[in-house]
């Protein structure tokens, strides 16, 4: 039997921790489960919310988030979830059923509302920033961004995984985003996380 070690790292969430089984979980983009609901496409998302104290999974390009639901403590959960990921990637088991793989977030794949054409060279600087400067560093966090629209000056963002809820992100769309998205693009007045 191979010998596997899954690293944890805390991030700025503290009802979420950052698996890193030493291997890619996704090939290409990123998948966030709010719900069971959602989780039905992946059995390794659904074995996680079968946990019972699981409200986030997200599965970026080499580690998994998994948040924890409010009051539940970290040091009781943590041996379930690295069983259940020592399980499946041990196992070299398939991260979604067969047809299931459906809204994978991609750069550049994302829905965009409010995006004028006369707006072109802008959304594209936009992107071009939050794909190579912003998601990178969210990704370390143990999430992801993804560009959603721009509209009057206004750009729209989607955070997910540990970056969903996590009580510094206003603080990093206001003081870290914003600013930079600003200081490159004059046109930008706002960030607003949707």
């Amino acid at each position: 039997m191979a010998y596997m070690l899954i690293e944890t790292e805390t991030t700025p969430n503290p009802a979420t921790l950052k698996f890193l089984p030493g291997r890619n979980v996704m090939e290409a983009g990123t998948r966030d489960f709010a719900s069971p609901e959602e989780s039905e496409a992946s059995p390794l998302a659904e074995a996680l919310f079968g946990l019972g104290d699981v409200t986030g999974v997200f599965f970026g390009k080499d580690f998994v988030s998994v948040t924890a639901a409010p009051g539940v403590s970290w040091p009781e959960l943590k041996p379930d979830v690295l069983a259940l990921l020592l399980d499946h990637f041990s196992a070299n088991m398939p991260l979604f059923k067969p047809g299931s793989a459906a809204a994978i977030s991609v750069p550049g794949d994302d829905v965009s509302y409010g995006d004028d054409p006369a707006d072109a060279d802008i959304v594209d600087q936009i992107r071009e920033l939050i794909n190579t400067r912003v998601r990178p560093a969210v990704a370390n966090d143990g999430g992801d961004i993804i560009y959603r629209g721009f509209d009057k000056g206004k750009v729209f963002l989607q955070m997910q995984g540990a970056c969903s809820g996590c009580p510094s992100s206003t603080a990093t769309l206001k003081n870290g985003i914003e600013q930079l998205l600003k200081y490159y693009v004059p046109e930008v007045t706002e960030v607003r996380s949707i």
